[in-house]
């Protein structure tokens, strides 16, 4: 968490106190609203669960209307909930600290990564939102694309290094990335020949030494 004084906790009464970490919680759950549209907002689960409605679409709807709309406060107030208990969870747990730091610096370096490969950079240029989803898909298909290459030439770079008999432990392929693109030509004239078809790629697992736990 970057900014603890965004991050609001709810308590679940105004008699709860808690020692230690009271000061953390600065408003109160309004279970009212909750509890009044609880059969409707349980209605909107279903459709989406049953693929009537589009988690999305729901978004929209409830973005586009008055925050006075009465399904949206009580979606806001369970959202409030939520994130109080995540927040705990946060707070407490230093495994899952971790792990959401890691998960983070992947996504932050997939969306560098994604930069580099936009020859015209990372804004959406057209209003039609089919242009839009098509440059995002087209983005993520080259992305995938080179990540693979890159995968299997390391792979290929790993079993060479065991050949030749130098040790290849987790830890240094753990410090391997496949969003390396310091060695592919960014720009430049690119021919596309379908005919000239790439080799069969022969998945194979990583050459890890024997004697790495």
């Amino acid at each position: 968490m970057r900014t603890w004084n965004d991050a609001a906790f709810y308590r679940p009464d105004a008699a709860s106190k808690y020692k230690h970490i009271d000061a953390l919680f600065t408003k109160t759950v309004d279970w009212r609203v909750i509890e009044a549209h609880w059969q409707d907002m349980m209605q909107v689960v279903l459709s989406i669960q049953a693929g009537k409605v589009l988690p999305s679409m729901l978004l929209r709807k409830l973005g586009s209307r008055s925050r006075q709309n009465r399904l949206y406060r009580a979606f806001r107030e369970l959202g409030r909930v939520v994130r109080t208990l995540f927040l705990l969870r946060f707070v407490s747990e230093a495994d899952l600290r971790q792990s959401i730091r890691a998960e983070t610096t992947n996504i932050e370096s997939y969306n560098d990564f994604l930069d580099w490969i936009g020859f015209g950079g990372p804004v959406l240029k057209s209003g039609d939102p089919v242009e839009q989803l098509k440059q995002v898909k087209y983005m993520d298909l080259v992305a995938n694309a080179v990540m693979l290459h890159n995968v299997v030439d390391l792979t290929d770079v790993l079993a060479g290094m065991a050949e030749e008999g130098l040790p290849v432990t987790r830890e240094l392929a753990s410090k391997l990335s496949p969003y390396t693109c310091d060695h592919l030509r960014r720009f430049g004239q690119y021919t596309l020949d379908m005919d000239d078809l790439p080799p069969a790629l022969h998945p194979r697992p990583l050459p890890i030494s024997v004697d790495d736990p």
